[in-house]
């Protein structure tokens, strides 16, 4: 729990004010859970630590590669997955993906841009080849830091919510 205390806590405080998440937290976080695996002190196998790793990394990367996440949201999520274990990464992205819509829906009602944000997902969902291009224009401000829904997500599953 500490573990995943601390990454998201950093991961979050660095999504907020740079819009990225440090290699540095990610590597020290799997390297951080695959230690406690080794030294038996988390409760996960050194195997179920690296299953828990693919499987966040897995888990992430389609939305990596359409546009809708950072790189350093899929290492996060694969870092948290290798001190969390395989089952509750699963639990963290089905939370993070709540609080993800969550932290969303709320961006939109404060930027006054909700009738737009659901008309794009709209378009979104019509032609996914486009998904890209709309996240990342610049001119949109389509973009928001993900860290905090990761973090939440991680924490109840971490909490084994």
């Amino acid at each position: 729990m500490a573990v995943t205390l601390v990454a998201a806590g950093v991961a979050v405080l660095t999504d907020l004010r740079w819009r990225r998440i440090p290699n540095a937290v990610t590597s020290l976080t799997a390297a951080l859970g695959l230690l406690l695996a080794l030294s038996g002190a988390s409760g996960l196998t050194a195997r179920s630590a690296i299953g828990g790793l693919l499987v966040g990394l897995v888990l992430m990367l389609p939305g990596y590669l359409f546009g809708a996440t950072g790189a350093g949201d899929v290492k996060l999520m694969a870092a948290l997955g290798c001190v969390l274990g395989p089952q509750r990464i699963v639990a963290a992205f089905l939370y993070t993906a709540i609080a993800g819509g969550v932290f969303a829906l709320l961006v939109a009602l404060r930027t006054r841009r909700l009738g737009r944000t659901i008309r794009t997902v709209g378009q979104l969902v019509l032609q996914p080849g486009e998904t890209r291009q709309v996240v990342e224009a610049p001119e949109a401000g389509n973009r928001f830091p993900y860290g905090p829904a990761i973090a939440a997500g991680s924490i109840l599953a971490a909490l084994g919510l």
